[in-house]
């Protein structure tokens, strides 16, 4: 039996115009390499490895409400001084978003997109570093909902302080 939707009722098979609507369209790697510079060397070192994390973001408008989310992380790994590997990614999603005020389009493209890539990144970091010949490497999970709270925050303070050195 076929069932006729006209957008009433829950199961609305089309939202009204003017509601806001998120989807992803597409999820790729836009950049992805790993480098093991002290290799084979760096397999008979001896200490504790340290792996220093960076991370950031990029977002880009492509279209009409599509917007290209670039999430970086490079992990660099030393033992002593001796850098042991670097795996650098760039997971990209294509998310397109449309009916949200600017506000609400900032607040989703600095958290739930990164939530929606990071775990693409995380396995192919995990991939990398393992078949580099390296024990497996998890990043932990990433609260993308605070690092944006500390990002308004600093925002505000700078606007404040901007305002009371002109006052």
């Amino acid at each position: 039996m076929a069932e006729n939707t006209n957008g009433s009722g829950n199961g609305q098979a089309h939202p009204e115009q003017g509601q806001a609507q998120l989807s992803l369209q597409r999820v790729y790697v836009k950049d992805a390499s790993f480098e093991a510079p002290g290799a084979p060397q760096i397999f008979q070192q001896q200490g504790q490895p340290n792996v220093e994390l960076n991370l950031s973001q990029r977002v880009t408008q492509v279209g009409t409400d599509v917007f290209e989310v670039v999430l970086s992380v490079t992990a660099t790994c030393k033992v002593e001084d001796k850098t042991a590997y670097l795996a650098e990614v760039h997971q990209a999603g294509l998310f397109a978003l449309s009916g949200f005020d600017a506000q609400s389009r900032e607040a989703i493209l600095s958290t739930y997109c990164p939530n929606t890539l990071f775990p693409y990144v995380r396995q192919i970091v995990s991939d990398m570093v393992q078949a580099g010949g390296f024990p497996p490497f998890f990043l932990q999970p990433i609260n993308f909902d605070a690092l944006y709270a500390e990002q308004l925050r600093r925002r505000t303070e700078a606007g404040a302080g901007g305002a009371s050195a002109n006052a």
